[in-house]
């Protein structure tokens, strides 16, 4: 714990550069984010929510679990801060959440509710896309200022990499995980079928294309019950 007013801005990113690298995946990450946030900023609570091609925005990591349910409710709705930072990749700040009236009353109220005055919304941004969106929140009216702005910038810039480098190593874990699988599939063909090795992943792969399912799947599916989907070889 420190006080952000009491540390330069290279002790501040200093620390979080330690944080990120010592967390162990993308949930750590962005976990380690939304704390680091709370603190460097001095605010009330943050939240990291991550954004993937064709699906909806996940509340990954929170300081407060109010925050979760609110998120919800907009991903539902489809209206509020959030969603408009996501869809325009836009910084958005909210000064006091009584007098903005950019979105629903209803929105405004249940922030209230929650004890919120004001907030920040920013895209993390990586080669043009989103990947995420950090948000920062406040009790008091006006709570962030031009300096606290600058700050939550340069988190986010750091926050960015930090979950597009994070989704890489896990991209490619799951990759070599499943060349594993395969691998150890194939050997069960080949004794269980009297197959060579070309012959068991050609058997793997049809299967995967005949079925649409995951080369990795078919795979798994042999490990754990010893033989082929339908217990055939594929003509």
């Amino acid at each position: 714990m420190f006080n952000h007013r009491e540390l330069t801005a290279a002790d501040i990113f200093a620390r979080l550069a330690v944080d990120l690298h010592a967390a162990g995946g993308i949930g750590e990450t962005v976990e380690a984010v939304a704390k680091f946030a709370v603190h460097a900023l001095g605010c009330s609570s943050a939240s990291v929510v991550l954004i993937r091609r064709g699906r909806s925005p996940e509340v990954a990591a929170v300081t407060d679990e109010a925050l979760a349910e609110l998120y919800r409710r907009q991903i539902d709705t489809g209206n509020g801060p959030l969603i408009t930072a996501v869809k325009d990749d836009v910084v958005v700040m909210v000064a006091d959440v009584l007098t903005d009236d950019r979105w629903t009353a209803e929105w405004a109220a249940q922030v209230a509710a929650a004890g919120i005055r004001s907030a920040l919304h920013l895209p993390l941004p990586v080669a043009g896309r989103p990947v995420g969106v950090l948000s920062v929140y406040s009790d008091a009216a006006n709570g962030f200022s031009d300096d606290d702005l600058a700050v939550a910038h340069i988190l986010a810039r750091h926050a960015s990499i930090a979950v597009a480098t994070r989704r890489q190593q896990d991209t490619l874990g799951q990759a070599v995980d499943a060349r594993k699988l395969v691998g150890v599939a194939m050997g069960i063909l080949m004794i269980s079928y009297d197959v060579d090795q070309a012959r068991a992943f050609t058997i793997l792969q049809r299967y995967s294309q005949d079925t649409n399912t995951k080369l990795r799947d078919v795979a798994q599916h042999v490990i754990d019950t010893r033989k082929l989907p339908n217990g055939r070889l594929p003509t």
